[in-house]
């Protein structure tokens, strides 16, 4: 106990330090640049980085209290233990040792040799032989404990067993990752607009052969056009009773707003991977990206493999550089690892230091993991999002995407956590509120994504 609450402190005071270093970090850019003033950016960090070392003071003081209260009790066993080593018990065994009553004669039986008030008054006043009248005393609640059958039942026993509630151990709601809105190239969002346009050359210039000699070169104009990407706001909120918020032995507000935070990170994952919206369009559904259609009513690897070539050549042919990642279901990637050949040795080995295998069709990391890289297939890294959707077609199809990450740009803005009491004061209600501006493009280079769907991708079978 006391090992685990001194690393929970030590825990806590090390996560307090990062977060100071993070302060003095944002002060140390402003001040290195000669500014009298910091960006909105830089305050909207600093605000939130000072909370949360306010938070984590307020963690650590009942972390220290917990701590001094466990190694209070500590003390305590440890002086109770030397009283009853110093009284002729040499460990629990003694003090626990049931009495076997109907075999021995009851402690303080009529007519005994020992009296159930006088030991009480010994005990109490500390005079006499009080050690062994204290002894007594406790067998005898052994003895009655046993007579009267009590269990853990209440109004039987059990109401002096109380439930203990692990509230520090909670369970965090199970939420999916960003995979591919981390694997796309992110930048910081501009502050005051809600649109972001990127200029673009439509048609290009032109060379050819000159005719002869002093007669006219080529001469094609090039032509351009703009790309749009929409900012969007991507926010939730929770309203909790003031009395959840001060009354409960651990921080509400912040495991809500953490929890807001994470379903954030899945949303703008499924922005990037599958929005279909004007200039918010995700890779799924952006406009002018390749296709490819496996149908197929029993799909096989072999044949799936082959449509992937497909799709990384369209990438190749259309951006005129090469495709870098994959991104598939996990049930997909599943798919893959189980299949054999006809001597029932997996095509997917496990990458190693010695490389992938003999011959093999693709490498994996070892594990079929959730969401992040896993493996390679052609040489490219395979991404696992369990938000590719599974609804396609027919209604259990799902999806693969082969791409350059790197053409598709993520926008975000700083995190804003939140808490107000005064809209919600006549109910004694605070609200908790997340948000964070995002925009995203695929449209810069579309060529770059190359889709294959179909019902050779339908549920697979294990």
């Amino acid at each position: 106990m006391l090992k685990f609450l001194r690393e929970q402190l030590a825990k806590l005071l090390e996560e307090r330090a990062g977060l100071v270093g993070e302060i003095d970090a944002i002060v140390a850019t402003a001040e290195a640049e000669s500014r009298s003033t910091m960006t909105t950016e830089e305050t909207a960090q600093l605000d939130e980085r000072s909370a949360a070392v306010k938070v984590k003071d307020d963690e650590i003081i009942a972390a220290r209290q917990r701590l001094a209260d466990a190694e209070e009790r500590d003390t305590r066993s440890n002086r109770e233990a030397e009283e009853r080593a110093a009284a002729g018990q040499t460990g629990p065994s003694a003090e626990r040792a049931p009495a076997r009553t109907g075999a021995e004669p009851e402690t303080y039986r009529k007519n005994g040799d020992v009296s159930y008030f006088r030991d009480l008054t010994m005990v109490s006043l500390n005079r006499g032989d009080f050690r062994s009248a204290a002894d007594r005393l406790q067998r005898n609640n052994r003895e009655v404990v046993e007579a009267r059958a009590l269990s853990t039942t209440d109004g039987a026993g059990g109401d002096f067993v109380p439930p203990l509630w692990m509230v520090n151990d909670y369970i965090e709601l199970a939420r999916t990752a960003r995979p591919t809105a981390d694997r796309v190239r992110n930048e910081p969002l501009p502050t005051g607009t809600d649109q972001i346009n990127i200029p673009k050359i439509a048609t290009g210039t032109a060379v050819a052969e000159q005719a002869t000699q002093n007669t006219a070169v080529q001469n094609t104009d090039a032509t351009t056009g703009t790309v749009a990407a929409n900012v969007a706001t991507i926010a939730g909120q929770q309203v909790i009773p003031v009395q959840l918020i001060e009354q409960s032995p651990i921080n509400m507000d912040t495991i809500l707003l953490a929890d807001l935070a994470l379903d954030y990170a899945a949303k703008v994952d499924l922005f990037v991977l599958n929005n279909n919206a004007v200039n918010k369009k995700g890779l799924l559904q952006e406009t002018g990206t390749s296709s490819v259609t496996y149908v197929d009513a029993t799909p096989t690897v072999g044949e799936l493999y082959s449509k992937l070539a497909d799709a990384v050549q369209r990438v190749a042919t259309l951006r005129f550089l090469p495709a870098d990642t994959i991104i598939m279901h996990p049930r997909r990637w599943a798919w893959f690892l189980a299949a054999v050949d006809g001597n029932s040795r997996p095509l997917i080995l496990p990458s190693s230091s010695n490389g992938s295998g003999f011959n093999a069709l693709g490498a994996s990391g070892g594990v079929a993991g959730a969401t992040g890289v896993v493996g390679n297939l052609m040489g490219l890294d395979v991404i696992l999002d369990p938000q590719i959707p599974v609804t396609l077609g027919a209604g259990t199809e799902d999806a693969i995407i082969v791409f350059r990450a790197a053409d598709s740009i993520l926008w975000e803005g700083a995190p804003h956590a939140e808490s107000f009491r005064e809209p919600l004061a006549a109910q004694l209600s605070v609200l908790l509120r997340f948000y964070r501006y995002a925009a995203f493009t695929t449209a810069r280079y579309a060529g770059s994504v190359s889709k294959i769907t179909g019902t050779g991708l339908i549920a697979p079978t294990f």
